[in-house]
């Protein structure tokens, strides 16, 4: 059963030791299927990625999927698992390209009625280090004065 909740996220880029902070609070669907997390939201128009549905598969402590879908079909498919490289398919303003992604922490406590996820992980483009990035999630049940 999906229920709604409010999400907050803060992302977190270093790319040559700058630091980039990006928070996004907006609301969308928690729901559990075969004892897996999922978590669906619309992407705000002032993203990047506008008309695209992000959804976080939050398989375990070890995995975190991020699956974005836009009028196209998928956009992007990150796979982050704690000490294994993916090569993965990721929408940049210049077209699809393939990235590694190497997972380097994983923290999950997502329950039926919310919690938070933390993933960290590193971005390279032909084995070059592109970004050191974290990704911290706070789900939290939707309250009826926040339907207003």
């Amino acid at each position: 059963m999906k229920k709604d909740v409010l999400i907050s996220i803060t992302g977190t880029q270093r790319v040559d030791g700058e630091k980039d902070v990006v928070e996004l609070t907006t609301i969308g669907s928690l729901y559990n299927k075969n004892g897996i997390h999922y978590l669906t939201y619309q992407e705000p128009d002032d993203s990047g990625y506008e008309g695209t549905r992000t959804t976080l598969k939050l398989e375990s402590s070890t995995r975190v999927s991020m699956m974005r879908y836009g009028a196209q079909g998928a956009v992007s498919n990150l796979i982050v698992e704690k000490g294994v490289r993916h090569q993965c398919a990721y929408q940049t303003e210049y077209g699809i390209m393939t990235i590694g992604v190497l997972g380097d922490r994983i923290q999950n406590s997502m329950t039926d009625q919310g919690g938070s996820c933390l993933f960290q992980y590193t971005l390279d483009v032909n084995t070059a280090l592109a970004s050191e990035n974290e990704v911290k999630i706070l789900v939290k049940e939707r309250q009826t004065e926040q339907l207003l």
